[in-house]
Formats: C-alpha cells, sequence, structure tokens
C-alpha cells in the first residue's frame, strides 16, 4: 500500500525504531525522539544497501519518490547511487577547494609578511575588485 501525507504526518514515535514502507524499497524509518527519515533499499552487486535521500518534513513525499525513481535510473545503469552520491560530492568540494578565491587567500597569508601592508591592501583590494 502507498503512504500518503496523512498517514506519514500521523505517524507517532514508539519505544523503538519502526519502518513505513511506500513502496519499490522507498520507506519512512521513524525514531523513537520522532524524527523521520527517508531511505531507499536497494541491492548493489549482490549486496543490500541503504541510501538516505533526506529528513522529513524537509523532504516530502513526492519529492522522495522523485530521489528514489533517480536513484533507481542510476542502478539500472549499472552505477551504485551511494557511490556515485560521494564521487559527486567529492568533486564538488574539490572544485570548492582550488576556486580563485581561496588560491588568493592562501597567497596573501603566505606573503602578507614578506610585503608592506600599503601594498598588501592594494593586492587585496584589486584581488576582490576581479
Amino acid at each position: 500500500m502507498a503512504l500518503n501525507d496523512l498517514t506519514i504526518r500521523t505517524a507517532k514515535p514508539g519505544s523503538k525504531a519502526f519502518k513505513i514502507f511506500d513502496g519499490g524499497g522507498l520507506f519512512l524509518l521513524i525514531t523513537p525522539q520522532g524524527s523521520k527519515y527517508w531511505r531507499w533499499k536497494y541491492r548493489f552487486a549482490g549486496k543490500e544497501k541503504l541510501l538516505a535521500l533526506g529528513v522529513y518534513p524537509e523532504v516530502g513525499l513526492k519529492e522522495a519518490r522523485e530521489k528514489k525513481d533517480q536513484a533507481r535510473k542510476l542502478l539500472a545503469g549499472g552505477v551504485d547511487p551511494a557511490e556515485n552520491r560521494k564521487a559527486v560530492k567529492a568533486a564538488t568540494l574539490d572544485r570548492a577547494s582550488n576556486s580563485f578565491e581561496v588560491l588568493a587567500i592562501e597567497w596573501i597569508t603566505k606573503h602578507s609578511k614578506e610585503i608592506s601592508a600599503d601594498y598588501m591592501e592594494k593586492v587585496e583590494s584589486r584581488l576582490r575588485k576581479e
């Protein structure tokens, strides 16, 4: 039976964590503290895996189903959705760490003791403008 928003909103926490299933491996995990987490259970390379899709109510039922469908398309293409998420996150962090701003700040801190304060102010203002 598919979930609906009313069922999700009215679900009360118990003494143990429990799951409310939507179908296709998608479920809502409800903890004893009352937190509600979207999870998708799938198999990759013969192993059962779990993918976190978000926290209810920030991620609603419709969005959780869309995220599950996107992950299922990756899985159908032979890509592990969890590993893909890790690779995308690592690439994003790598791009951010190699941005011009990061490199400029690093250069300024490295050379600030060698250069006069007036010249350093000029360099900083030029870098901010550009």
